[in-house]
């Protein structure tokens, strides 16, 4: 069962230092075979683990819609800073973030690994690929563009060019990539649209 950690059970929240994800999870009363590790420092949890768990009673703060400052402080390091807080004054508390996209790295917006004492570490490791899940889905939506692609190529299927919905995905912030027309290459390029 998961535990409500106390703020002595888990690492120390004053410092730059990372600690082994096991041991983070240990804290938290996770199992070690419901973890599954990305390297020593990134971890998901077993969704079946997590959906096995009784009820519990908890709140759930959910930190949306901040534009970031200048200086950066936006909605991670808000919410590193409320998780910490509340770690600090012994509430057992847990963070989850989402996965930021590419922007970051070439500064196109905040830098999503929070600022000052309030950031995650190392930013590199979150900023290029983290665990791949923004890539395996950016694979999965084109593979089914692609799948309506050869459709069209081989007029397998009544399908009006003009009426596909369905684009392909890059996680990566380009003005120019926003409106392409695509299968120019002629007869082998593929159905322009």
């Amino acid at each position: 069962m998961l535990k409500s950690p106390q703020t002595d059970d888990l690492p120390c929240i004053d410092s730059f230092r990372t600690h082994p994800i096991r041991d983070v999870a240990s804290a938290l009363g996770i199992p070690e075979e419901h973890v599954l590790r990305y390297g020593n420092d990134k971890a998901k949890i077993d969704l079946n683990y997590l959906e096995s768990l009784p009820a519990a009673k908890a709140q759930l703060v959910l930190v949306t819609a901040i534009s970031p400052t200048p200086a950066g402080e936006g909605k991670t390091t808000l919410s590193i800073g409320l998780a910490d807080g509340l770690r600090r004054i012994g509430v057992g508390a847990v963070m989850a973030l989402r996965e930021p996209s590419m922007g970051p790295v070439f500064g196109i917006k905040g830098g999503a690994t929070g600022g000052g004492k309030a950031q995650i570490v190392p930013s590199t490791d979150i900023n290029l690929h983290f665990t791949g899940d923004f890539a395996a889905i950016a694979e999965a939506n084109n593979l089914l563009a692609a799948v309506v692609d050869n459709a069209l190529h081989f007029n397998t299927a009544a399908i009006d060019p003009r009426t596909i919905r369905i684009r392909r995905a890059m996680d990566m912030n380009d003005r120019a990539l926003r409106d392409v027309v695509i299968g120019l290459g002629g007869r082998l390029g593929g159905v322009t649209r």
